[in-house]
């Protein structure tokens, strides 16, 4: 590719490939089949060129207007790992201008040109391997790089089937619609209408601990809850530590760091102990137990650190568990060689938890989304 210094170094297929990963993430349903016409048209363009690239994923990877935001905002987060301060929005390069001379030889290409140099080896060696990252381990450049892939996340709950009924190709007939068409066109036959059971997706609890275990993960974590508060699902966020804290309000803010700065403020325990049972209680005896945590996907994101007593914590997870649809309990600590959840608040939460997940980096994260849909952990 040009501008690079060994390009057999580096799969670029791998590259454009965890591309797409990112922007199934962030919300946008790249299929088999448009990763496939992306590879394809990069087949005939250039994949080294990064306005090629830029262009080819657009027309082939987004499929309505809601996915060219989320397209340029991932673009820029992928590709603009080697910028200090990425941009929020991605300007479209310009087109390259291409002028035939006559009896003289194609003038040679700069290879340092902007728009033409795509550095695909740092790509691969800082997007994606930024994924498998460990959050507590990032420096600032790569911190700011994952706020752009954060920024751009989104979360579903799993799907439910409603009591209420839409309009289907197939299904029951749908009697009131069809007598309705029937009287509209004067009692002459008419084509059935039919319906059915319409879907949601299931509200998402999240739980963020802030305690000083988890001051490392605190941030991205946050900013994780955030990108989920503006998704398609219905999100409630709290932050746990000493004192349960509802952030829902702080997070609506449509800017990142504007919503970051509204919750350190409302938020009073920062890196202070953990009193997971406590605040367990306090979460259902005001909130849960009317109906927020009722047959909703509850994820805990913490370490399982507990101050307080763990029978208490026990005994709070089993009433969680019988209200909510799916607890999900996603720990930093859980990916590190050796690690057994021996900590005595882990150990009592277990027997109550769905699926007990990896929580310590973007790649995990994503995983974890995926089981908020649904997916076997």
């Amino acid at each position: 590719m040009r501008g690079v210094a060994h390009p057999q170094s580096v799969d670029a297929s791998a590259v454009l490939v965890g591309f797409a990963r990112a922007l199934r993430a962030a919300g946008v349903e790249t299929g088999p089949d448009r990763v496939q016409a992306f590879l394809a048209s990069l087949g005939v363009l250039d994949p080294g060129v990064r306005s090629d690239v830029y262009w080819a994923g657009r027309l082939t990877l987004c499929g309505s207007r809601d996915d060219l935001e989320r397209y340029e905002r991932v673009f820029a987060g992928y590709f603009d790992a080697s910028a200090d301060a990425a941009p929020a929005r991605f300007a479209p390069p310009p087109p390259r201008l291409r002028m035939a001379v006559r009896d003289a030889g194609p003038a040679p290409r700069e290879a340092t040109r902007a728009e033409d140099a795509m550095p695909t080896p740092a790509l691969a060696s800082s997007t994606d391997v930024l994924r498998h990252r460990d959050l507590a381990g990032l420096t600032a450049a790569e911190k700011e790089q994952l706020r752009l892939l954060l920024a751009a996340f989104t979360l579903r709950g799993e799907v439910r089937r409603t009591a209420r009924r839409s309009p289907a190709r197939r299904g029951s007939v749908d009697p009131r619609r069809t007598v309705r068409e029937l009287l509209r066109r004067g009692g002459e036959p008419a084509r059935l209408l039919r319906h059915e059971r319409a879907e949601r997706p299931r509200r998402v609890v999240l739980l963020v601990d802030v305690s000083g275990s988890m001051a490392a993960y605190a941030d991205a974590l946050l900013r994780f809850a955030h990108a989920a508060t503006h998704g398609t699902a219905r999100t409630e966020v709290f932050t746990i530590g000493t004192r349960l804290t509802r952030v829902t309000r702080e997070l609506a803010h449509r800017d990142p760091d504007a919503a970051m700065a509204a919750l350190a403020a409302a938020v009073p325990d920062w890196r202070g102990g953990t009193r997971l049972g406590e605040m367990l209680r306090g979460f259902l005896d005001r909130w849960g137990q009317r109906g927020m945590a009722r047959g909703a996907v509850v994820v805990l994101l913490s370490d399982g650190w507990e101050r307080g007593d763990p029978a208490l914590l026990a005994g709070q997870m089993r009433r969680l568990h019988r209200l909510a649809h799916r607890v999900i309990w996603a720990n930093p600590r859980k990916a590190r060689p050796g690690y057994a959840p021996l900590a005595a608040g882990m150990a009592a939460a277990l027997p109550s938890v769905d699926a007990f997940v990896e929580g310590h980096s973007l790649a995990a994260l994503e995983r974890l989304a995926m089981v908020v849909r649904g997916a076997d952990p």
